[in-house]
């Protein structure tokens, strides 16, 4: 018999389980089966299927079109959130154990699962601020001429990170994310506003592992970006589906990388995710 997932109707995700009914994890089960690639693809595919049945059941919510209005919708976006994290985290370390690459597939749906997740966070008020959140000028009405840059919180801390801010010729500093920078600039060099984007998810990524990094602050660094990073990759302004385009196949793995770190980061403190940041 093989591993098998278990799933009620209505059921947000699902749980693996051995085939003796045990509840398990993905990357507890790749370690010893003869066809790891076949479990990983396994949950993929259904860990799409649960993008589905959430975009279905919340909708509205994820895309801001209302707030959740009572304790029933707040508590279903509250294991939304951590049940596409865990599924998410599952299939991060199960790659890394087997040494399989993920494909532009599983970015995309590991993608669109972190901006779900992170979409549902919102209207909890469970993300922290985004980088140099209060520290930024308020933009004025009308079109905005100054030079997009990625200013770093602190550079002797990288692992606060950073984010997009116009520096105008007067010296103000205003909020810019990557797809205004992609989509509505003139002038931008939009191959170094990725590659620039990457390195400093990767930098966070990298500093997160140092002894004095914050985990409160590796999870905001991290969620910004990531969102910041997804917003400009939708298939278009009103989905939520994540795209990776032809030639940007690396960024899969990126994506992949960096919700298994953010989701390590927040299980130091967020009780429902306590546990997977631990090795298998």
């Amino acid at each position: 018999m093989r591993p098998r997932i278990l799933q009620s109707d209505g059921q947000v995700g699902f749980q693996w389980a051995t085939p003796d009914g045990q509840p398990t994890s993905l990357q507890s089960l790749v370690v010893d089966d003869d066809e790891p690639d076949r479990l990983v693809a396994t949950h993929l595919a259904a860990l799409d299927d649960a993008l589905i049945i959430a975009a279905e059941r919340f909708g509205e919510l994820l895309g801001g079109a209302r707030r959740p209005t009572g304790e029933e919708e707040r508590d279903g976006l509250l294991e939304l959130h951590r049940v596409l994290d865990r599924l998410s985290h599952e299939f991060a370390i199960a790659l890394k154990l087997t040494g399989l690459n993920a494909d532009v597939r599983a970015g995309q749906i590991v993608g669109t699962a972190t901006l779900f997740s992170i979409r549902a966070r919102q209207p909890l008020d469970l993300l922290g601020p985004a980088p140099l959140d209060g520290e930024l000028d308020e933009p004025e009405m009308g079109v905005v001429g100054g030079f997009g840059e990625m200013v770093q919180v602190d550079p002797s801390k990288p692992w606060r990170g950073g984010r997009w801010v116009v520096r105008t010729e007067a010296g103000r500093r205003i909020p810019l994310t990557l797809s205004t920078l992609l989509f509505d600039s003139s002038g931008t060099n939009k191959d170094a506003a990725r590659r620039e984007h990457r390195e400093a998810l990767l930098s966070v990524m990298t500093a997160a592992e140092s002894a004095d990094a914050d985990p409160f602050a590796v999870a905001c660094a991290l969620d910004w970006l990531l969102y910041d990073f997804l917003m400009a990759h939708r298939d278009g302004p009103d989905s939520a589906a994540v795209v990776i385009p032809k030639g940007q196949e690396g960024d899969a793995a990126l994506v992949v990388a960096a919700t298994a770190a953010s989701v390590a980061a927040r299980a130091t403190f967020d009780p429902g995710l306590v546990g997977l940041g631990s090795p298998p």
